[in-house]
């Protein structure tokens, strides 16, 4: 029986057989000090591109470890194409935004700020790290691209041709989610969860007059900002996005 890596990284360079990769400082001190990892243990790497690999820590000392790389485990494979612009959230909450929008496969997210965002700037950074671990625990192949935070009204100035555009309305205008989505095309999506206050009147008035948007209600009762963005990702990923998807098979040790 083929042996199963129980340590798995994101390493955002070529992947190949025979290929040895060294880790960060950051991920040397992971694998040493926090999983115990040895030399010799197992590890998957990925990269978004080259699918999921079977390597080894060949080398582990301070602050430094090679990864050496022996065979394929997974191809790549396409994820659904939809995104996350939301407004940012004070604390963790923005990172617990990041961290479960990247278990539901969002192909990204994008820091939106609106006239009721009471944070006035995001570390991209730590949101970043966020997504990247996210990512290496649910076993997906890639990690979301962490966009440029831009204003509301600039997104929508510049938003990509072909990308439909869901909006959760907290006033209770637009239909229920049940219903909303089926009435979706098959191409790219975007979901906007707004902030905390909600959206500005200007801002609903704004976006209700651009053919691309869909207004879509989350029930009876009003969501926190975080719950809204995950819910209705949730909601999209079992009905028209890859949820009917088995788990990858992992043999049991």
């Amino acid at each position: 029986m083929l042996e199963t890596p129980k340590l798995r990284l994101y390493l955002p360079v070529p992947l190949a057989h025979g290929t040895a990769v060294a880790v960060s400082a950051d991920q040397a001190h992971y694998l040493a000090n926090v999983m115990r990892a040895r030399s010799g243990d197992a590890v998957a790497v990925f990269n978004g591109r080259d699918g999921e690999w079977f390597g080894r820590i060949e080398a582990l000392a301070k602050g430094r470890a090679t990864i050496t790389l022996a065979r394929p485990l997974r191809e790549q494979a396409p994820e659904p194409d939809v995104w996350l612009a939301f407004a940012p959230l004070k604390g963790p909450r923005i990172d617990m935004v990041v961290e479960k929008a990247t278990e539901l496969g969002v192909a990204a997210l994008w820091p939106v700020f609106t006239r009721h965002t009471v944070v006035s700037r995001v570390n991209d950074d730590r949101l970043r790290a966020h997504a990247v671990e996210a990512a290496e625990q649910c076993e997906r192949l890639s990690v979301p691209e962490l966009m440029e935070s831009t204003t509301l009204e600039r997104a929508l100035a510049t938003w990509p041709a072909g990308r439909q555009l869901v909006v959760m309305d907290e006033t209770g205008t637009g239909a229920p989610i049940a219903e909303a989505l089926p009435g979706l095309s098959d191409g790219p999506v975007a979901f906007l969860a707004g902030p905390e206050g909600g959206f500005a009147k200007s801002e609903l008035d704004g976006l209700r007059r651009l053919p691309f948007v869909t207004f879509i209600g989350l029930g009876p009762r009003i969501l926190r900002a975080d719950t809204a963005a995950l819910a209705a990702l949730a909601c999209w990923q079992a009905w028209r996005g890859d949820w009917r998807q088995r788990p990858a098979f992992r043999s049991a040790d």
